[in-house]
C-alpha cells in the first residue's frame, strides 16, 4: 500500500481498491469542489499512539493545510431551494452597476469642477487672443471627438496584423486607413514609400530613425538650433553641455546659416559634411523662413555617403498642398509632426523609402551591401515599437486619419495658399514699418523678426505680447558678429488663418505687433531689461490694457474651429 503523508497527519492511499468507482468529492467550506476520478482513493489518519492507520469516515471533517472539508459531499436537504438560491438575482448587483455609472458616466463638469473651470479659462483665452506661434493650430470638431473617444481604452502594441494583444481587429482597420491616407495626402506610391503613424511626437519620430539606423556614437548632422534648426537634430550648449538626447547618444555636428544673410550656406555645409562624414544628414528646421534646396542636399549626402532625412514638421502642410518644394523627391526618410499646419492631433509620423537600393546611402556603405532591398521599414518600425514606445495612442491615430482626409481636399489646398498669402502680407506690413526680418522676408508660413535693431530682447517683447493676449515665441538670432542673441521672435500665420483671417486682417495684426514693440521699448526704458523689474512695469500699465482691449475686440470677430457656436 502506497501512502502519501501530509504534515497534518493525513494519509492518501492510491492503491487499495475501493468498493465503488463513484467520484470522491471534497467539499470545502468555501464552496469549491475537488473531484478525483477514476483513481480509487481512500483517506486515512494516524491514531493517537501513531502505530496504525484508521480509515476516515464519510461524514468526518478533515483539514488539509487550510479550509475544512469532508470526504463525502454534504447533500443539501432542500435541493430545490439551493438551486433557487444559486440563480436568484444578486441583491448587490444594482448597487454595483450604479457605482459604475456614477464614476464612469459623469460629464467633466460634474466629475471634476475644478479642472473643468481651468479648462474653460483656457478655452476663453484661445478665443479672446491672437495666436501667432508658428507651431500651433486649431483642430476641427471631428478631430476633437476622435481624441476624446473610446479608442483610448484599447491597448495595441505592435503593427496592424501583428499585435501583442488580441481584440485589435478594428484598431488594425483604423491604423491601416490612417497609413493609406497619409500616403495619399502626400501623393506617394505605396510600392515606393511606407509610413509609421505611431510616434507620439516628431522628436520621438526623429529619435526612432536614429535608433533604427544607427549605433550609439554614430554621427548625425543637422541645422544649428540658433540658426533655426530643431534640438532633436542634435544640440549642445556653447559650454559643451549636451542638451538633446540626439547629442547624448549620438555624435552631432551642426551646419549653420550665413550670419549676414540668414540663408543656409550650402558651400560650407558641403565642406563640413565631407570632413565630418555623418551617417545621417538632416534637412528641415524649426525656424527657417525660406525654401530648402533638397537637390543640393541630395548631392552632398551622396558625396559623403549619408542617408538623407528631412524633418518637415513646420512645412508639412505646404508640402501636402504642393505650395513648396517637396522633400520626397530627394530624401530617403521624411518625418513630421501632425498638429501644426496639418491641423491634426499632437503626434509624429515617419515616411521611409521602400524598394531597391538605388542610391549611395550611408547605411549600405557601412554594411558593404549596396544591392537588394531597402530595410528602412523593418528597422524603423522596430525602433518605434518595441525599442522606444509601448502601445500606440489609437485615439490619436483615428484623429490623424480624419485630418489627413481633409488634407487631400481642394479646400485644404486653398487654406494653405491663404496661409502663405497671410505670411507675405504680415511680412510686407512689418517691413513698411522699417522692421528687420531675418532673410528679408519669407517663403512659407513663418517669419523671424530681429528686434535687436530696436534695442529689444525677444523675452521682454514676448511677455508684453502675452499680457496683451498675443502669443508668439522668442527665438535666437545670429548677429553680424556671429554671436547668438535671443533678440528675435518667430511669428506664424496658420492658426489665425484657420479662424478665417485674410491679408487685411494680418495688416491689422502687424499694427498690434508694432504697438507692442513700442510698449516694450517704453517699459524697458523706465524699468530696465531685468525681468523682475520689467514685469513690474507691465502691471496696470495703461498702454498694455488699451492694446489688450483692442486685441480682444479684433479676435472675437473670428470663429473658433471645434468650439460651440
Amino acid at each position: 500500500m502506497d501512502l502519501f503523508h501530509t504534515k497534518s497527519g493525513l494519509s492518501l492511499d492510491f492503491t487499495k481498491p475501493s468498493v465503488t468507482d463513484d467520484l470522491i468529492s471534497l467539499q470545502m467550506d468555501t464552496g469549491f469542489r475537488y473531484s478525483v476520478s477514476p483513481v480509487p482513493l481512500q483517506l486515512f489518519k494516524e491514531n493517537n499512539d501513531g502505530d496504525r492507520k484508521i480509515r476516515i469516515e464519510d461524514d468526518e471533517e478533515i483539514r488539509i493545510w487550510g479550509p475544512s472539508m469532508c470526504a463525502k459531499r454534504q447533500r443539501d436537504p432542500t435541493p430545490g431551494l439551493s438551486l433557487c438560491k444559486r440563480f436568484a438575482p444578486d441583491p448587490g448587483l444594482d448597487q454595483r452597476r450604479a457605482a459604475v455609472r456614477t464614476w464612469g458616466n459623469q460629464r467633466l463638469q460634474e466629475a471634476d469642477p475644478e479642472l473643468s473651470e481651468i479648462m474653460n479659462k483656457e478655452k476663453q483665452r484661445q478665443y479672446l487672443g491672437i495666436e501667432l506661434i508658428a507651431s500651433e493650430n486649431f483642430v476641427c470638431r471631428a478631430v476633437m471627438e476622435a481624441l476624446g473617444s473610446h479608442l483610448t481604452n484599447k491597448y495595441s502594441e505592435g503593427m496592424p496584423g501583428a499585435r501583442y494583444y488580441t481584440g485589435n481587429h478594428y484598431i488594425d482597420q483604423i491604423e491601416t486607413l490612417c497609413q493609406e491616407r497619409a500616403l495619399a495626402a502626400f501623393n506617394l506610391d505605396s510600392e515606393k514609400w511606407g509610413v509609421n503613424v505611431q510616434p507620439y511626437s516628431c522628436t520621438s519620430a526623429n529619435f526612432a530613425v536614429y535608433t533604427g539606423l544607427l549605433l550609439p556614437g554614430d554621427r548625425i548632422m543637422g541645422l544649428d538650433s540658433p540658426s533655426g534648426g530643431h534640438m532633436s537634430h542634435g544640440w549642445s550648449m556653447p559650454g559643451g553641455k549636451k542638451v538633446s538626447a540626439a547629442s547624448i547618444f549620438f555624435e552631432s555636428f551642426p551646419y549653420k546659416v550665413n550670419p549676414q544673410t540668414g540663408f543656409i550656406d550650402y558651400n560650407k555645409l558641403e565642406e563640413k559634411a565631407l570632413d565630418y562624414r555623418p551617417k545621417i544628414l538632416i534637412c528641415g528646421g524649426s525656424s527657417y523662413p525660406r525654401e530648402w534646396d533638397y537637390a543640393r542636399f541630395r548631392q552632398i549626402a551622396d558625396r559623403c555617403g549619408a542617408v538623407l532625412m528631412c524633418d518637415m514638421a513646420q512645412i508639412s502642410g505646404l508640402v501636402a498642398a504642393k505650395e513648396c518644394t517637396s522633400p520626397f523627391d530627394f530624401c530617403d526618410i521624411v518625418t513630421s509632426t501632425t498638429h501644426k499646419s496639418l491641423r491634426g492631433p499632437r503626434g509624429g509620423i515617419i515616411f521611409y523609402r521602400k524598394g531597391s537600393k538605388s542610391r549611395k546611402q550611408g547605411m549600405c556603405l557601412s554594411n558593404g551591401d549596396c544591392t537588394g532591398q531597402l530595410d528602412f521599414e523593418e528597422k524603423i518600425n522596430f525602433a518605434v515599437y518595441a525599442s522606444l514606445q509601448g502601445g500606440p495612442h489609437n485615439n490619436h491615430i483615428a484623429a490623424l486619419a480624419i485630418a489627413l482626409k481633409q488634407v487631400a481636399t481642394p479646400e485644404y489646398k486653398a487654406y494653405m495658399q491663404q496661409v502663405k498669402k497671410n505670411a507675405q502680407a504680415l511680412a510686407s506690413a512689418l517691413l513698411r514699418k522699417k522692421c528687420k526680418l531675418v532673410t528679408g522676408g519669407t517663403d512659407n508660413h513663418l517669419l523671424l523678426w530681429d528686434l535687436t535693431t530696436l534695442g529689444l530682447t525677444g523675452k521682454c517683447y514676448e511677455k508684453v505680447c502675452e499680457m496683451c493676449h498675443i502669443t508668439l515665441n522668442k527665438t535666437a538670432i545670429f548677429g553680424d558678429n556671429g554671436a547668438i542673441s535671443p533678440g528675435g521672435v518667430r511669428i506664424g500665420t496658420p492658426a489665425m488663418t484657420s479662424r478665417g483671417c485674410l491679408e487685411s486682417d494680418f495688416e491689422t495684426i502687424a499694427d498690434f505687433l508694432y504697438t507692442a514693440a513700442e510698449i516694450t521699448s517704453s517699459v524697458q526704458r523706465d524699468h530696465g531689461k531685468l525681468r523682475k523689474e520689467f514685469v513690474k512695469g507691465l502691471h496696470d500699465n495703461k498702454d498694455v490694457i488699451d492694446l489688450r482691449i483692442r486685441v480682444e475686440v479684433f479676435a472675437t470677430q473670428f470663429a473658433m474651429p471645434g468650439f460651440d457656436s
